[in-house]
């Protein structure tokens, strides 16, 4: 038996072309079949919501991190300890490949959201993999003119800001450096480090 995600986005006001385009859209990321990101099988309008169904996978990296400290029986002021700090490099080396496979693609994909959330954790993993991204809801086909097409048609006001690079936050021009700027940022809160402090 076989266990799904499904995931329920509410449209608000877009009109019937802007729901079929959006998905158009989703509908194409099932076709993204591979190791690094979260498995989209089939999606469908209902009342004037859209359904997601998915890969199913327990846990984010947002509830790995809230749980680390419990898990590695340390106080947030402690240092890290080596095993911590190994589970975090190999943690942090799989979400680098699966923005590295992103970008890597033709046309690359800039995810433009990335954040714990949609990091998720497979415990079902295969070759050695278990995390995955999920969530493309402004994910971008970057072409080499700089020129983009939002997957969603709309940038500015959706996000986490936190994670957000200043040039996407701006709606000013970017490229995949932007998804780099929030691997930081995610690099900052595995490792306990804060670079203000520095």
């Amino acid at each position: 038996m076989m266990i799904y995600a499904v995931k329920r986005v509410q449209f608000g006001d877009f009109s019937e072309e802007k729901k079929l385009k959006v998905l158009k859209e989703v509908k194409s990321l099932a076709k993204m079949d591979s190791e690094f990101v979260v498995k989209y099988y089939n999606s469908w309008l209902e009342s004037n919501h859209l359904y997601i169904q998915m890969e199913f996978c327990p846990q984010s990296l947002k509830s790995l991190l809230t749980d680390k400290a419990i898990v590695f029986k340390k106080q947030p002021e402690e240092q890290m300890k080596v095993f911590d700090y190994f589970i975090s490099c190999e943690i942090f080396k799989q979400i680098l490949e699966c923005v590295q496979y992103l970008h890597e693609l033709k046309p690359p994909v800039i995810h433009r959201d990335l954040k714990p959330d949609n990091m998720l954790i497979d415990i079902n993993f295969r070759s050695n993999r278990f995390v995955k991204l999920c969530d493309f809801g402004l994910a971008t086909d970057h072409n080499i003119d700089r020129h983009t097409a939002s997957r969603y048609g709309h940038t500015s006001g959706v996000g986490t800001i936190k994670y957000m690079s200043p040039e996407v936050i701006h709606c000013r021009e970017y490229n995949h450096k932007s998804d780099i700027y929030s691997l930081c940022i995610i690099g900052e809160e595995l490792f306990c480090i804060d670079l203000q402090a520095v």
